[in-house]
């Protein structure tokens, strides 16, 4: 028989040309059970990437940049997994009604902007992680990682600010402490030490270029959102 998927010719139970398998399992609920097991696997899956990312982030992504791919979750699919299950946490605890209800209640579209950045910090999360990736592009340009590389490592630790948010959030509800600051702060500091590691842990520079990379990125961001608010401000007056 010829395989489905690139029409080479089978012989045993896979593929030799793209290892498809020569006839695929039904999907049941016994597929769907390992299918979760496999997301889950600690030893391969999201909570050995939780893991490894809490414990030696940058060295980690580093080597699934440069040496295996096998041993943590794919980042785009990491960074979908800790968003949903931030907003997941926020639908039954509710911690982001702090944040929205400090804000005023006009209707331009600053104010919107600002209302969806605060009240959607998953979303805003991820695209505040290209002006971060430029930044550090430039401060570290002499270690030649791209910028979708650079994006990787965002990813990761983007989607580890999400877990430690839900935490916060979560701890938050139940005793009606303002963690706030605490959460700001440590996001702050451990999204720094993760892009110092990544590029050269041993120097104590790289730390404090990653401090001004997510400072700039993060004022950038805001910037940009507060300018494009303006304009349609201005637009719709004129």
């Amino acid at each position: 028989m010829n395989c489905k998927n690139c029409n080479n010719e089978i012989n045993s139970k896979f593929c030799p040309n793209c290892g498809q398998p020569s006839n695929l399992k039904r999907i049941d609920g016994h597929y769907i059970i390992h299918e979760i097991e496999h997301v889950l696997h600690f030893e391969r899956g999201i909570l050995y990437t939780i893991k490894e990312l809490i414990t030696n982030p940058g060295q980690n992504v580093k080597n699934y940049l440069t040496e295996n791919r096998n041993r943590l979750v794919k980042p785009i699919i990491f960074i979908i997994v800790t968003s949903l299950i931030y907003s997941i946490c926020n639908s039954f605890f509710h911690f982001e009604d702090t944040y929205t209800n400090k804000l005023d209640n006009n209707n331009s579209a600053s104010s919107a902007i600002s209302k969806w950045i605060q009240g959607h910090y998953g979303y805003a999360n991820i695209i505040m992680a290209i002006f971060i990736a430029l930044w550090s592009k430039l401060f570290f340009r002499k270690y030649k990682f791209n910028i979708f590389e650079i994006l990787i490592l965002l990813c990761f630790v983007m989607g580890m600010g999400m877990l430690f948010l839900s935490v916060f959030g979560i701890i938050q509800s139940l005793t009606n402490i303002n963690l706030i600051l605490i959460a700001s702060t440590f996001c702050f500091a451990y999204t720094t030490w993760s892009i110092g590691q990544f590029y050269e842990k041993g120097k104590i520079v790289n730390y404090v270029k990653a401090f001004f990379v997510y400072l700039l990125g993060m004022l950038t961001f805001y910037i940009t959102a507060t300018l494009i608010g303006k304009t349609i401000d201005f637009i719709t007056k004129y």
